[in-house]
């Protein structure tokens, strides 16, 4: 399986953000600097609608070499960034994917703990899925892996 996901490589860096957060300011300087330096990268412009993060989402994540994941404020308020996490460390175990977190005005400690203004985000999501502990679990537990990867924290851009 990995042998055809390194064939079927499509980009080489997804990356995974917030869109209020970050998308007209850190982002979208990444996005620009990345493609002047003819690096393929997949950013997901689009407004995400409806309960699961789409098919071609997950294909783009699979078919990454590397996963830049931008941490920022509100990253934690969102269930599809969430779940984008949890597909890109899937595919750090099963492909070796390379996965850097970026700290975007948050720290690391208060990503992987939940707290801070990082963990008041993801306590306002928490409230919409009470009934849903094994995916709270599931997002808290990717949250403290990503938390632990060595990094960039360097962002405190103001």
């Amino acid at each position: 399986m990995a042998s055809s996901y390194r064939n079927n490589k499509k980009h080489d860096l997804f990356v995974s953000f917030r869109g209020e957060d970050t998308r007209d300011n850190f982002t979208s300087h990444l996005y620009s600097a990345l493609c002047r330096q003819n690096i393929q990268t997949f950013i997901d412009d689009q407004l995400n609608r409806g309960d699961e993060i789409s098919e071609s989402l997950v294909n783009a994540i699979e078919a990454s070499a590397v996963s830049v994941i931008v941490f920022s404020e509100g990253y934690a308020s969102s269930r599809w960034c969430l779940d984008e996490l949890v597909k890109i460390l899937e595919c750090k175990k099963e492909y070796a994917q390379i996965v850097i977190p970026v700290f975007y005005r948050v720290d690391p400690s208060d990503v992987r703990n939940q707290t801070g203004s990082f963990g008041d985000s993801f306590s306002k999501l928490e409230e919409r899925f009470k009934e849903n502990s094994k995916k709270l679990l599931t997002w808290r537990n990717a949250l403290k892996e990503a938390a632990t990867l060595s990094g960039f924290h360097s962002l405190n851009i103001r």
